[in-house]
C-alpha cells in the first residue's frame, strides 16, 4: 500500500487545529496553511505531494450550515481530478454532521476524503493535531499496487482510528479519542503501523463518473423523547411551519409513549406530509420497532426506522432527499435504503 507519488489536497475550513501561538504576543492566531509545510517540517517525509486550499474567513464548526457543506463539495469537486485523495480540517463539534451530509453530496466518490481535526491547537506544545493532520494524509494518499486508492469513501480519523463518516459521532469535548462509530467496525487502526480492514471498507462503482450535489433542505427537526414530555413541546416541534423531515430520538430499540395523545399528535403530522424517522438514543444498537408493542405501535402510526443510524446521519440524509424535491412519499421509501454505508438494514 505505497503512498509515493501521490498528490493530496488539504482543505482548511476552520477548527481548534488551524490555531498557532504567536512567537512575539504568545496569543494564538489562526495557522496560515498556504505556510503548512513550513511549520509542519515532517510532512515532507511522506513522499506526497501536498497542496491547500482555506476558507477565508475560517469558520467555526458551531456556525457551519448546508451552504458550507455545498461550498466544500464544490472544491472537491472542481479538484477532484488533479488530486489522489482529500483532507478535510474542520472543528470536531459539527464534524460527524459535515461528514454525514458529504458523503451523500459526493455520489460515485471514488477517492479518499478524510476529515480530521484537534482537540488542541496545532500551535500548542501537546497538541494531538500533528499526529491527526499527519496520519490522515498518509491515508488519503494510500494507494495498492495497481494504483486504486485503499480507502474510497468519506471518512473521520481521529485519536488511532480511522470511521466511516456517517456511521461516527462526537463522544468527548475533552479527550484525545473524541469520536466513535457505535455501529460499524473501524475503517482502519493505527499504532506502528495502520491496519485496514478491508472487507468494511466500500468500494465505489468506477464506471460512474463523481456527481456532486449541492442542495439541501434545511426543514428538518429533531424530536428527543423525555420521560414527561409535554403535548404542548410534543406539538410546538412537530407544528413548525415549512416542516418536512424529523429525526425522532426514542428509548432503546426504538420506543416510545403510547399515549393516545402522542400517537395522535404523530399521525397527524405525518398525514400532512411530514416524515418522522425513529433513531435510538442509546450510544450503540438499532431501532427495533416491531420487538416491543410500543414500537409497534409507532409502525402503525406511520413512522419509519431508522435501523442503526446515527442522529447526524439522519439529519443529513433527510436534507439531502427533501433537497432534490423528492415528495415525502419518495423521501420515506429512500430513507429505507442504505445509500453509502450509512445504515444496516436487517437481511440485507
Amino acid at each position: 500500500m505505497a503512498t509515493s507519488l501521490t498528490s493530496v489536497l488539504i482543505i482548511y475550513t476552520g477548527g481548534t487545529i488551524g490555531m498557532a501561538q504567536n512567537p512575539v504576543t504568545g496569543a494564538l492566531e489562526p495557522f496560515n496553511f498556504h505556510h503548512l509545510l513550513d511549520n509542519v517540517p515532517e510532512l515532507r517525509l511522506l513522499g506526497s505531494s501536498i497542496s491547500t486550499i482555506q476558507f477565508e474567513p475560517p469558520i467555526d464548526s458551531s456556525e457551519i450550515e448546508p451552504s458550507q457543506w455545498a461550498r466544500l463539495v464544490y472544491l472537491i469537486s472542481e479538484n477532484y481530478d488533479l488530486f489522489d485523495g482529500f483532507v478535510v480540517l474542520h472543528g470536531t463539534d459539527t464534524m460527524a454532521y459535515t461528514a454525514s451530509a458529504v458523503s451523500f453530496m459526493l455520489e460515485n466518490l471514488s477517492k479518499p476524503v478524510i476529515f480530521t481535526g484537534s482537540q488542541l491547537p496545532i500551535g500548542v506544545l501537546r497538541t494531538d493535531g500533528k499526529e491527526n493532520l499527519i496520519t490522515a494524509i498518509e491515508i488519503a494518499s494510500a494507494k495498492y499496487p495497481d494504483g486504486k486508492p485503499v480507502v474510497p469513501e468519506v471518512c473521520i480519523f481521529f485519536e488511532n482510528s480511522l470511521m466511516r463518516g456517517n456511521r461516527t459521532s462526537k463522544i468527548s469535548a475533552e479527550n484525545f479519542n473524541a469520536f466513535a462509530s457505535p455501529n460499524y467496525p473501524l475503517l482502519a487502526q493505527v499504532g506502528v503501523h495502520i491496519s485496514y480492514d478491508e472487507s468494511e471498507i466500500r468500494r465505489p462503482d468506477e464506471t460512474k463518473p463523481l456527481k456532486a450535489h449541492y442542495s439541501m433542505d434545511n426543514n428538518i427537526a429533531v424530536l428527543k423523547l423525555y420521560p414527561g414530555i409535554s403535548r404542548q413541546a410534543v406539538h410546538q416541534i412537530l407544528g413548525i411551519p415549512g416542516l418536512k423531515g424529523v429525526v425522532m430520538e426514542t428509548f432503546g430499540a426504538g420506543n416510545a409513549p403510547k399515549c393516545e395523545w402522542f400517537l395522535t399528535e404523530l399521525r397527524e403530522a405525518i398525514q400532512r406530509g411530514i416524515v418522522i424517522v425513529n433513531v435510538t438514543q442509546c450510544n450503540s444498537g438499532s431501532v427495533q420497532m416491531g420487538l416491543y408493542s410500543t414500537g409497534n405501535t409507532l409502525l402503525g402510526c406511520g413512522v419509519l426506522s431508522g435501523y442503526d443510524s446515527t442522529t447526524e446521519a439522519a439529519i443529513a440524509k433527510l436534507m439531502f432527499l427533501f433537497g432534490h424535491g423528492l415528495s415525502p412519499e419518495e423521501v420515506a421509501k429512500a430513507m429505507n435504503r442504505s445509500f453509502v454505508g450509512e445504515i444496516t438494514i436487517p437481511d440485507e
